[in-house]
C-alpha cells in the first residue's frame, strides 16, 4: 500500500484486516491503491481511462454491480446527487459494511452529516484532507430518495446527475455551435461529446455523412444514445486522446475538458488537440472552444499549419484550425 495515497491511508486506519469475499469499489481513480480490500475486489466504473488502467492491473471491472457483495467502498465523485446515488447502489447490492470515502473537496463532510442523520454510522476516519465513514447494516429504504435517475430537460434532451453540465448545454458549447459553418464536410467527430448536445448541432449542418461521438464517461454516452436517434451517428466509449477512427475525418468539433478531478489540467486540452490533428484527413479542420485563460495557442500551432481565432466572449475563445501537420 502506498503511503502517499490518501485513500489507502484512510483504509489502513479503518480496516482491521483484509476483507474476505467480494468487494465492490465504486468509482475509484486510476491511481488509487485499493490493495487493502483483498483479492475479491471488483471495480465499478464508467470512466474509460480509469477502467483501462484497472483492467491493465488485472482487476475485474464492470460498469454496474452484478450479484451480491460482502463489502463495498464508495469513492465519492464531485456531484452531490451522483455521490448519493452511488451510496444507494452500494447499499442495494452489499450484505456487509459500505465504506464511503472522499476528499474534503468532494463534499464528504456534508454527506457524512446527512448519512448520520438517517442511519447508524461508524467513524469518520479523518486523514490526508479527507474522511472515510462506514454504514453498517443500514436499511437501503432509508436512503431511497437518494437514488437518482435520468432527467429530461425542457429542450427534450436526457441527462443524468453527475454528467458534465447536466442542467443544460455548457455556454462554451453553445458559443461553438453558433460559430460552426452552415455546412460541415462528410465525416465529423465530436471529441468529449458528453450527452450529445453539440453533436446534435453538428448533425443539423448540411453535408454530414457520419458523426462519431467519442466520450469517456459511460453514463454520458448512454444519454447521448437516447438523445441522438440518427443512423449517421457512431457512439464510441473511449478516451479521446487515444481514439483512432477507421478512416480519416473531415472535421472535428470539441469543447475539451480541462480538469482532473477538481484540479485544472490544461494538458488534457493539448492532448485533445494533438489527437484531433492525428484523426483528420490532410485538408481536415478543427473547431475548438476553450476557456479564455487556457494556453492552447502553442499546441494548435504545433498541430496545424493554419490557425485562426474567431470572435469569442470574455469567458471563451474560439479557434478554427486546418491542414494538420504530420510527424516526419
Amino acid at each position: 500500500m502506498s503511503a502517499s495515497d490518501p485513500r489507502a491511508a484512510r483504509l489502513a486506519l479503518a480496516l482491521d484486516a483484509v476483507p474476505e469475499g467480494r468487494v465492490a469499489v465504486f468509482g475509484p481513480a486510476a491511481g488509487d491503491d485499493i490493495a487493502a480490500l483483498g483479492a475479491g475486489v471488483e471495480v465499478i466504473s464508467g470512466w474509460k481511462p480509469d477502467v483501462d488502467a484497472f483492467a491493465a492491473r488485472g482487476l475485474p471491472v464492470r460498469q454496474a454491480p452484478e450479484g451480491r457483495y460482502d463489502m463495498a467502498l464508495v469513492c465519492l465523485p464531485r456531484a452531490r446527487a451522483a455521490a448519493q446515488d452511488l451510496i444507494v447502489q452500494a447499499l442495494e447490492v452489499t450484505d456487509g459494511p459500505v465504506l464511503v470515502d472522499g476528499a474534503k473537496t468532494s463534499g464528504i463532510d456534508g454527506l457524512f452529516r446527512a448519512a448520520r442523520a438517517r442511519a447508524e454510522v461508524e467513524g469518520p476516519v479523518a486523514k490526508a484532507h479527507g474522511k472515510l465513514f462506514t454504514l453498517q447494516g443500514a436499511d437501503r429504504a432509508t436512503f431511497a430518495d437518494w437514488r437518482a435517475g435520468p432527467q429530461r430537460l425542457a429542450s427534450g434532451f436526457v441527462t443524468r446527475p453527475g454528467v458534465f453540465s447536466a442542467d443544460g448545454p455548457d455556454p462554451g458549447s453553445v458559443l461553438l455551435a453558433q460559430a460552426l459553418p452552415e455546412a460541415l464536410p462528410g465525416r465529423v467527430a465530436d471529441l468529449g461529446a458528453g450527452w450529445g448536445w453539440l453533436g446534435a448541432q453538428a448533425l443539423a449542418r448540411d453535408g454530414v455523412t457520419d458523426l462519431h461521438l467519442v466520450e469517456a464517461d459511460h453514463a454520458s454516452l448512454q444519454c447521448a444514445r437516447e438523445n441522438l436517434a440518427d443512423a449517421r451517428v457512431r457512439f464510441h466509449w473511449a478516451d479521446a486522446r487515444r481514439f483512432r477512427p477507421e478512416a480519416p475525418l473531415d472535421a472535428v468539433v470539441m469543447n475539451p475538458p480541462f480538469h482532473s478531478d477538481r484540479r485544472g489540467d490544461p494538458g488534457l486540452g493539448t492532448a485533445f488537440i494533438a489527437a484531433a490533428a492525428g484523426m483528420l484527413a490532410p485538408r481536415g479542420a478543427l473547431w475548438l472552444v476553450a476557456n479564455r485563460h487556457l494556453p492552447y495557442e502553442t499546441a494548435l500551432d504545433a498541430a496545424f499549419r493554419e490557425v485562426s481565432e474567431l470572435p469569442g466572449t470574455p469567458a471563451f475563445k474560439l479557434f478554427h484550425a486546418c491542414l494538420p501537420r504530420r510527424p516526419r
